[in-house]
């Protein structure tokens, strides 16, 4: 498959970036907690008791496995109560604990990529764990190292390049479905208020930040044409003093509704003081003030689940799953089943609401999917076509860099920001 020669090459791109680390944190077990629903009030969850385990080379406690079940363990970048990435998966770790018969869970939280990281795995893999997760790009090289030594153990890394097509698998979703959704009403809130300008908190310099910064301003275009969006990297995934100090660069510089990449809910914190709109990220509890719009989310549980019954069966084949939105596994905060609109979004042009829900009832059909997203005509900042009309990029296009030769259907592949993003591509 292309992507999975595109995912494979990009593997050079991963030894450039220079990604957040966070510091060690005591291992925390799940017990059986009551994973909140999709559609229900946002609410913090429990965090269940820190485990008394030894400590690895790293510092990190390693849980124990429990004889007689089958053990599943996950590796977070950042606190499980983040309110945003790490919640949402943690959330998915306790559904598998409650949905899927005789299985074990554990969890190990503020893991920093690269060395620490590794040893973690290995100490995870050496303790009896049979299927692990880590949750963070910057995972990957380490769970391919400890993957080859450990071919009964099975592995998934979570928005990465790589797999063995063995023992060591990748999982990513169409998220650019849902931010092109919200990018839709920001450009109408914008629009509203007399102010045409929008802004985008990213985090790392990689296809997907790109990718899902594109959705946005093709979003916004639709219901915004005047509107322009700014850019700032940030490069870390979770740190909410500098998501603060970002996102209130943002709004100074003229931002009246601003989105965010990383994991924390603090972009809507300081819409909050700034008399301005936010957009969280992740988890669908991060849309818990008046200033934010909406929320594009991630609902992990099922598709974890899925996975465990499938290794637990044997049946699993792990390489590269990218599933869209009519898994069930994305959502749009106020507008899935069950939710309301928040006050931001209530008072929009009734066309404007109706063109999302819409297009969100035919994503969660499977009649309109990322490729949909990405359809021409699309120009890029510069004034050049990217995509004549009628023409979509593909898998390939989506998740790479031209650099590295592959064969995207367009020169660029995913290096290029859509019309009406004003910030310049980095070095």
């Amino acid at each position: 498959m292309r992507k999975n020669i595109s995912r494979l090459a990009m593997f050079a791109m991963v030894l450039m970036l220079v990604l957040s680390a966070c510091g060690p944190a005591a291992t925390a077990a799940p017990a059986a907690t009551d994973a909140p629903a999709a559609t229900e009030a946002p609410a913090a969850t429990e965090a269940p008791a820190a485990t008394e385990a030894p400590a690895d080379e790293s510092g990190f406690q390693i849980p124990e496995v429990v004889e007689g079940k089958f053990n599943v363990a996950m590796v977070l970048i950042g606190p499980h109560d983040d309110g945003g990435w790490s919640q949402a998966h943690y959330e998915g770790l306790v559904y598998i604990e409650e949905n899927v018969p005789d299985v074990h869970v554990a969890y190990i939280e503020n893991v920093p990529e690269g060395a620490d990281s590794e040893q973690v795995f290995r100490s995870l893999s050496r303790k009896g764990f049979n299927l692990i997760f880590g949750t963070s790009f910057g995972f990957g090289d380490p769970m391919e190292a400890v993957a080859e030594e450990f071919p009964d153990t099975m592995f998934i890394h979570l928005t990465g390049i790589k797999s063995n097509f063995t023992n060591f698998g990748n999982l990513m979703g169409a998220m650019e479905d849902m931010k092109y959704l919200a990018g839709m009403l920001a450009g109408a809130r914008a629009k509203q208020d007399g102010n045409p300008k929008l802004g985008y908190m990213a985090t790392f310099p990689i296809p997907e930040e790109i990718r899902l910064g594109n959705a946005i301003a093709l979003g916004m275009k639709k219901t915004c044409p005047e509107c322009t969006l700014d850019v700032r990297w940030i490069n870390t995934w979770h740190d909410p003093i500098i998501e603060k100090e970002a996102a209130a660069s943002l709004f100074d510089a003229g931002a009246q509704v601003v989105f965010t990449g990383a994991d924390t809910p603090a972009v809507a914190d300081v819409a909050q003081e700034k008399g301005k709109w936010g957009v969280t990220y992740d988890w669908y509890g991060s849309c818990k003030v008046d200033a934010c719009l909406t929320a594009p989310y991630w609902v992990w549980g099922p598709i974890y689940a899925g996975i465990t019954e499938k290794v637990i069966a044997g049946t699993y084949e792990p390489g590269y799953e990218y599933f869209d939105a009519d898994t069930g596994a994305l959502g749009l905060y106020g507008f899935m089943e069950g939710q309301e609109m928040q006050p931001g979004v209530k008072d929009l042009d009734p066309e404007v609401i109706a063109m999302v829900e819409d297009t969100l009832a035919k994503m969660l059909a499977g009649e309109f999917t990322r490729f949909d997203v990405f359809t021409g005509p699309i120009n890029d900042n510069k004034g050049n076509v990217v995509l004549p009309a009628g023409q979509s990029l593909e898998q390939v296009d989506l998740d790479a860099f031209p650099e590295f030769g592959l064969p995207c259907s367009i020169e660029v592949c995913m290096k290029w920001w859509a019309e009406g993003i004003t910030a310049e591509l980095p070095e």
